[in-house]
This record gives C-alpha cells, sequence and structure tokens, in this order.
C-alpha cells in the first residue's frame, strides 16, 4: 500500500507497479499488509503499520523493492 505523496511516481503509477509484480495495492492497512510505502504527509496509515509491526519503505526502498524483490529490502529468509 502507498499512502503520502511520492516525488517520482503518481499514486496510480505505484499502484501499477505493485500490481505489475503480482502485488496487491490495498487501500487500508492490515496485518496482512506486506510493506507500507511512504511519501511526504503520510498520514495515519503510516501510524497503523508502525503500530502493526509492517515494514515501511521510503521511496528510494520502495524502487529497490520493485527492482530487486522483497529479499533485498527485507533481507534473505531465515533458514
Amino acid at each position: 500500500m502507498v499512502t503520502g505523496t511520492l516525488a517520482g511516481l503518481s499514486r496510480d503509477e505505484a499502484k501499477e507497479a505493485i500490481l505489475a509484480r503480482g502485488g496487491k495495492a490495498a487501500g487500508s492497512v492490515s496485518k496482512k499488509t506486506a510493506f507500507v510505502v511512504v511519501g511526504d504527509n503520510p498520514g495515519s496509515k503510516a501510524d497503523k503499520a508502525s503500530d502493526l509491526g509492517i515494514p515501511i519503505l521510503e521511496e528510494d526502498a520502495f524502487r529497490v523493492l520493485l527492482e530487486q524483490g522483497p529479499d533485498a529490502v527485507l533481507g534473505p529468509p531465515e533458514s
């Protein structure tokens, strides 16, 4: 999910990038949310993600996620 204003992508472009890679671009944060991408003025969705322990990515990390996948921003899964 994306909240706030991103400098390099519109919200629709970010949503399309997520969907093109097989992700879901939800409108709200829940315990099933994998990542929250925050831009300027993210609002309460970022707070809720933080409360739930969901990884919060700024735009640069979001681009890494899109280009290289979740392991690039989270590290490899533990064995």
